[in-house]
């Protein structure tokens, strides 16, 4: 056996839990001088390699730090990035150099793009401009100017000197009382009754309260000593510099120059002194095997660096020299692939996994984000919060049918291959499709459904057999990036559920099944509302953090005294009540075994009603109730609710009968107009109503009262997560705004950046065209303002006009839902 060895903090006696950090790159450094930084001291650093640079991806990395993404996450935590990286020097020399950056445009579409990328900048408060050419060629003498349309520079992004940063953080973390151990090989994760208790190297055993892997793309081989499922495949990524430029065009020693992008080519430059240094996602994707990778001392230069692939290089060569004409009588001195992580999603693991308590992730994490990633994960460990919106990066946000290896592998790959592409909000993954599919998913092809996805299921967007309603409906034009994955059949379907009645394929929707004695005073625990109702009772209610964060929104119908049947949002919510169930509470996801039709509109009971020999009548069968009933030979759980803002019914049933139930509902609907409407249609009608989507609309970063939420919080039922928080709230300074756009033709799609008073104040959340209110809504954070307050909202460089409107924008008296 290994010998068992005891961290102790400076001065003898241990401070804190005992905490383990596998992986001694910019990530694991990072992480320990936070942890330090908070108090904790028993603090040990293992990697496999030599220290400072023990040969993973931080030890190769060019070191880009940019802020500007369409995900505030990410953006976020390229600025704490940026904050922390900025105070670190090493024997005098800075780890940060403020250069700047400079991507480019030589086609109107990366041109257009950059306009919204610059919109997206100024939404997440990053400072940048749109510049000329010749303010471009003034920036990098070394460009062609002819081939530019313009560029988007942003001086505040810059270069990290990883390796340096390692050092740097090691020693302030060592002043804390860390230790940094290298040429430890981890070997196993010890766990006893659900928690990790140790961890063994090929140099002893270290017992551990906490272990967190940050071992960059060995994240898979330390998970599974875990019994932990780690969804992220290394990829090759390849690096060449060239040979020295004479001056004038090469600096001679450190970069002074904005980090250069042409991500049309897929293409990256900096510079390295006289060199220059180009990175390419240009070529084949090239994956690597976690678990082939040779230790350090048998690979050729180091494990994460792997032999230059000419060949592959060649054309990405052609397009920096068409683009820096000095680069013609230059060659390629010397070149590597260095291997990192993708996900499925491109976004990074981050968070204690479920399967073994104390074992967290921070893996997929690039430079550009990896000392913000440790700020909020040391929050998260020793506060019990990151002190950000994390839930894009949760590792329980992936269903089960997206963490097999084939799926993780060609979602990855497809993510290297787009990593500079111009990526559409509603733009589908290509492969694997068709994977999840919903009972009716044959109806709805032959009913000509355009499916985009999410969470792998296949979702209609629109039904082309719809298209003859269109002719008698005056739909705006639109521009040609709000036109992308958008038809006016949309507009048809909105109409047809506001006037007649329309089947919404539900499915996808996430179903809980809470049972046992103690489900009741369990839910009543973990959510705001008051749940203490009889059976039939269905309640919109909320999960909060201890801080009064929404974690979620839910749906819960009380089906029998201790059965509840939960609308929830994503794996993480099962995840959060499964963490905090006693053991006479049973959670289950019900929802692969089941399936959902929404049958919503002004005709609603007329096509229900004939079907069952219950009566639907509003007076038997209310708002917010639930029943198990029958439609014609189907049994389904019925419940009354309305996300469109129109009568109707949510019909659930088994996945076995739900092409009987779909054919049912079809046939009996044909006298009365009935159309399938896809979720086109759904988030127009749900935006006129102004009902919010978790994750989109509200986050842990907001609470119930500056959401508009507060109608879903009893604070008289008695204690609940989060309570303690919300007594001691102050007045919101921001709310969740609706805005009506002016002008009737005009759209914006979400994340465009809100001016008040001739200055960014906010952003938008969601935004669709408003087919009943002939116009665009869109809602957005903003601080308090009056009804009827002019804003503008930035869509592509034009400053749209729009104001302040009361909600909800659509029957505010509720007689459509309570007829």
């Amino acid at each position: 056996m290994p010998r068992e060895i005891h961290a102790t903090a400076a001065g003898g006696a241990a401070r804190g839990p005992r905490v383990v950090v596998i992986g001694a790159g910019i990530v694991g450094c990072s992480l320990a001088a936070e942890l330090a930084a908070r108090g904790w001291s028993d603090i040990t650093v293992l990697d496999q390699g030599p220290l400072p640079a023990p040969g993973g991806s931080t030890s190769h990395a060019p070191g880009l730090v940019f802020r500007t993404s369409p995900s505030r996450t990410l953006s976020t935590l390229a600025g704490h990035t940026i904050d922390t990286l900025t105070s670190l020097t090493v024997d005098g020399r800075a780890c940060f150099r403020r250069v700047g950056g400079l991507e480019l445009a030589t086609t109107p579409e990366r041109w257009a793009d950059l306009h919204r990328r610059a919109a997206l900048a100024t939404s997440w408060g990053v400072r940048g401009a749109l510049v000329t050419p010749q303010r471009c060629k003034e920036l990098w003498p070394l460009l062609d100017e002819s081939r530019l349309l313009g560029g988007f520079h942003t001086p505040d992004d810059g270069l990290a000197h990883a390796v340096d940063a390692c050092r740097a953080l090691t020693a302030r973390a060592e002043t804390g009382g860390a230790r940094f151990l290298g040429r430890h090989t981890v070997t196993g994760i010890r766990q006893h009754a659900g928690r990790v208790t140790a961890v063994d190297t090929d140099h002893g055993t270290f017992p551990a309260d906490h272990v967190v892997s940050a071992a960059g793309f060995w994240g898979p081989v330390i998970g599974r000593m875990a019994g932990v499922d780690v969804p992220l495949l290394p990829l090759a990524h390849q690096y060449a510099r060239t040979a020295p430029l004479p001056e004038p065009a090469g600096a001679v020693h450190e970069a002074t120059r904005p980090i250069l992008r042409l991500q049309e080519r897929d293409l990256y430059l900096r510079e390295h002194g006289a060199r220059l240094g180009i990175g390419s996602y240009a070529h084949r994707p090239l994956p690597v095997d976690p678990f082939t990778v040779p230790a350090y001392d048998d690979a050729p230069r180091m494990p994460s660096s792997l032999p230059f692939t000419p060949d592959d290089f060649a054309p990405s060569w052609r397009d920096c020299q068409d683009l820096l004409p000095a680069l013609r009588t230059s060659t390629v001195e010397d070149g590597f692939n260095g291997v990192f992580s993708f996900t499925p999603d491109g976004m990074p693991l981050i968070g204690e996994t479920r399967a073994l308590r104390g074992f967290w992730l921070a893996e997929a994490v690039w430079i550009t984000h990896s000392a913000g990633v440790a700020k909020a994960l040391a929050a998260w460990m020793t506060e019990g919060r990151p002190g950000i919106d994390l839930h894009d990066c949760d590792p329980a946000r992936f269903e089960a049918a997206q963490r097999s290896p084939a799926y993780v592998a060609e979602r990855a790959a497809q993510q290297f291959a787009e990593v500079y592409d111009i990526i559409h909000p509603l733009q589908p993954p290509e492969h694997p499709r068709p994977l999840r599919v919903s009972p009716f998913h044959e109806r709805q092809r032959a009913l000509g459904a355009h499916f985009l996805e999410g969470g792998g299921w296949e979702r209609p967007h629109w039904y082309e057999a719809n298209a003859p309603l269109t002719d008698r409906l005056d739909v705006p034009p639109r521009d040609a990036w709000s036109a992308r994955h958008w038809s006016p059949i949309a507009a048809a379907e909105a109409h047809a559920t506001r006037e007649r009645v329309a089947l919404y394929d539900m499915t996808p929707l996430r179903r809980l099944e809470v049972t046992g004695p103690g489900a009741l005073a369990f839910l009543q625990r973990m959510t705001t509302n008051d749940l203490a109702k009889k059976p039939g009772a269905v309640t919109y209610t909320l999960l909060l953090d201890e801080h009064a964060g929404i974690r979620s929104d839910l749906t819960v119908a009380r089906l029998a005294p201790d059965h509840f049947q939960i609308g929830a949002n994503s794996p993480a919510d099962e995840d959060w009540l499964l963490r905090h169930a006693p053991a006479d509470v049973h959670i289950r996801d019900i929802t692969s075994g089941t399936c959902c039709i929404g049958v919503w509109g002004p005709l609603a009971r007329d096509l229900v009603q004939p079907l069952t020999r219950d009566d639907f009548s509003h007076k038997a069968f209310g708002y917010f109730r639930a029943r198990q009933t029958y439609i014609g030979h189907v049994p389904v759980t019925a419940l009354r609710l309305s996300y469109v803002g129109e009568l109707g019914w949510e019909l659930y049933t088994t996945a076995d009968l739900g092409l009987r139930l779909w054919d049912t509902l079809w046939e009996a609907g044909r006298a009365l107009g009935a159309v399938a409407a896809g979720r086109s249609a759904f988030n127009s009608l749900r935006l006129e109503k102004g009902y919010r989507s978790w994750g989109q609309d509200m986050t842990t970063e907001h609470t119930p009262y500056e959401a508009g939420l507060g109608f879903a919080v009893r604070m008289d039922k008695g204690d609940f997560v989060g309570r303690a928080a919300l007594e001691k709230a102050e007045a919101p300074r921001r709310a969740l705004t609706p805005l009506l756009l002016d002008d009737p033709a005009a759209v914006v799609l979400g994340n465009e950046p809100v001016h008040a008073g001739g200055a960014p104040a906010g952003y938008v959340t969601s935004a669709s065209y408003a087919y009943t209110l002939g116009r665009c809504v869109a809602y957005a954070w903003l601080p308090p303002l009056p009804t009827g307050t002019p804003v503008h909202i930035e869509y592509f460089g034009e400053k749209v006009p729009a104001h302040v409107a009361t909600e909800p924008l659509l029957d505010p008296e509720m007689s459509r839902i309570r007829r």
